[in-house]
């Protein structure tokens, strides 16, 4: 059975664009240099052939893994997202209480992380720590450096 992915729009949409890169760009260029060492003469002592189909096997395989994202996938509402509790999609302010050092991050499907934008992955240890908790929970999370205490500061959209 396929797994199902979870993605906002805007992940499925890159997914997308990202499939139709690989299809109509990085594809016609591998087979052009397949058909370029082709031309070369004998394929069976051409290193030039078998890298390029080496990218090629590489190149499907990436695809039939996003091909397979896409047919899978299911799209959060943001729209039904609440802020009662802390759930995928919410942006969540918290502070951690043995610096004082104020965050934010957006809780995404493991698919959209991306830290330098601030938004975990609900798979990371601070993200499982906070799910379900509301505003004014204190919760302890394991973290590489031992365990830290966070408040939840908002949670928002």
């Amino acid at each position: 059975m396929a797994q199902v992915t979870y993605l906002t729009k805007e992940g499925l949409k890159k997914l997308k664009e990202e499939l139709d890169y690989m299809m109509n760009v990085e594809r016609p260029a591998i087979s052009r240099q397949i058909g370029e060492a082709i031309d070369k003469g004998d394929i069976s002592e051409n290193a030039e052939y078998d890298a390029a189909k080496d990218a090629q096997g590489m190149l499907e395989a990436k695809m039939a893994v996003i091909q397979d994202k896409i047919a899978n996938a299911r799209i959060l509402d943001e729209t039904k997202i609440n802020t009662d509790k802390v759930q995928i999609l919410n942006k969540v302010t918290i502070k951690n209480k043995k610096n004082n050092a104020t965050m934010q991050y957006t809780l995404v499907p493991e698919s959209e992380a991306n830290l330098k934008e601030n938004k975990i992955s609900v798979k990371t240890p601070i993200a499982t720590g906070l799910i379900g908790k509301k505003v004014g929970d204190t919760v302890e999370i394991k973290v590489p450096s031992g365990i830290i205490p966070f408040e939840i500061i908002d949670i928002s959209i």
